[in-house]
């Protein structure tokens, strides 16, 4: 209970309707089948609508803290949670025309529903506070995807694919009322200072804060190199003569490890320079996927997904609390949407060109892994030099938030 001591109750029931959302998010994960299945398309058809589908929710991410800095955050959430339900309660009986529109929507809703999540979780916590509070919603989204998969394959096969999106649909909607009833409805609103342009604005703060940007581009370089392990991974273990059931197992590995250990690693280093921990778990996974290089043996590739939960662990909740610290408060869910578009760009990035150099060179994919995340890595590490406003380090032991003269915890902006 100590670790969940700092955390504030908004939080908690945020990381709950997290579980609950987690735990129905599981069309993306059979829309690939579902597409070549039952609606029998062709796999480049069934590519380009999933592929337009993770544009939308990239470009979500991208966008919904913006919409929630000037409309509010509760807000953005609750209409993002019900345009997406929707669309994906009326996808089985959509023709395939109208999918290519409605999936990006639906996508597009999740996206904004993530960044406003997170911008939430950001205004509700001081500085100091947050990685413990992001680490919670982390526990709570992990526990309902670990659950969700079995329950929609079990769905899928007991009465449809198409079913598959209607319990989505509803569970966002189920989420949205949720969200509505257990988030306070008033609060402390923030705004842009007058006179200053979105965009200049924001551009005025990032430069402010150059570690930021340092760190958003080593999060979108790992991310590409992250996400390796749920496209081109699986291509390479069964080339190798691995069985599905072996890759399953991997990734039972890591979704194990992280909710036994996220929470209670992140409690213990609360104290400990952020950016440093960012950069030892970003090398972490360049490390894992360099261990591949020798070939797909069982040990190699178990080696490998230890290596990348544990970078995985020690970089995920450390930077969103920091690029939340880092961000002034009119334009929190700008920061938020900076670093949520960042974290999930691998997901339409990693495919395509993961998959495009494994078919001309698969010798080299993951020693490019390897380069392209240890870098990121080095690079992280060498931006603790860099001072953000006020000349403020960023080097060297942050004290916790229960030590720390912090000011009162703030909800969530009215809307």
């Amino acid at each position: 209970m100590g670790m969940l001591r700092n955390v504030p109750r908004t939080v908690r029931l945020l990381a709950f309707g997290a579980f609950l959302n987690g735990v129905v998010s599981f069309t993306f994960v059979y829309l690939f089948v579902y597409l070549t299945g039952p609606r029998e398309l062709t796999v480049p058809q069934a590519g380009v609508i999933a592929g337009i589908g993770g544009v939308g929710l990239v470009a979500g991410n991208f966008t919904g803290g913006w919409f929630g800095d000037h409309y509010g955050h509760r807000r953005m959430l609750l209409a993002g949670a019900l345009v997406s339900g929707a669309a994906l309660v009326t996808l089985p009986v959509l023709p395939v025309a109208a999918m290519y529109a409605v999936l990006p929507l639906a996508q597009y809703a999740a996206g904004v529903v993530r960044a406003a999540n997170s911008a939430l979780v950001a205004v509700s916590v001081p500085e100091g506070g947050r990685r413990q509070s992001f680490a919670v919603m982390r526990a709570g989204g992990n526990a309902g995807f670990t659950v969700g998969p079995p329950l929609g394959a079990l769905i899928a096969a007991h009465f449809s694919y198409g079913l598959l999106f209607v319990v989505d649909g509803l569970g966002t909607l189920l989420f949205a009322v949720y969200a509505s009833k257990v988030l306070p409805a008033r609060g402390t609103v923030h705004t842009r200072p007058a006179g200053n342009p979105d965009a200049p604005g924001l551009l005025r703060e990032l430069r402010a804060r150059p570690a930021v940007p340092v760190l958003l581009a080593a999060i979108l370089c790992v991310d590409l190199v992250y996400r390796q392990q749920y496209s081109t991974l699986p291509v390479f273990l069964a080339d190798h003569g691995r069985s599905t059931q072996f890759y399953g197992w991997l990734l039972a590995i890591n979704g194990g490890v992280i909710l036994c250990l996220e929470l209670p690693v992140t409690h213990a280093l609360r104290r400990r320079a952020p950016l440093s921990i960012v950069g030892v778990g970003l090398l972490l996974v360049g490390l894992g996927f360099a261990v591949l290089i020798p070939g797909a043996g069982a040990l190699f590739a178990v080696t490998m997904m230890a290596s990348v939960t544990a970078g995985e662990i020690l970089y995920k909740t450390t930077a969103t609390a920091y690029v939340a610290d880092q961000a002034p408060a009119h334009a929190q869910g700008r920061f938020q949407s900076l670093y949520a578009g960042a974290s999930i760009s691998g997901q339409v990035l990693a495919p395509p060109l993961g998959g495009a150099l494994y078919a001309t060179a698969p010798e080299l994919l993951w020693p490019a892994c390897a380069v392209l995340a240890g870098g990121a890595g080095l690079a992280v590490l060498a931006a603790r030099r860099l001072r953000g406003p006020g000349a403020k380090t960023v080097r060297g032991p942050v004290r916790d938030a229960s030590a720390a003269q912090a000011p009162p915890v703030r909800q969530a902006r009215s809307g």
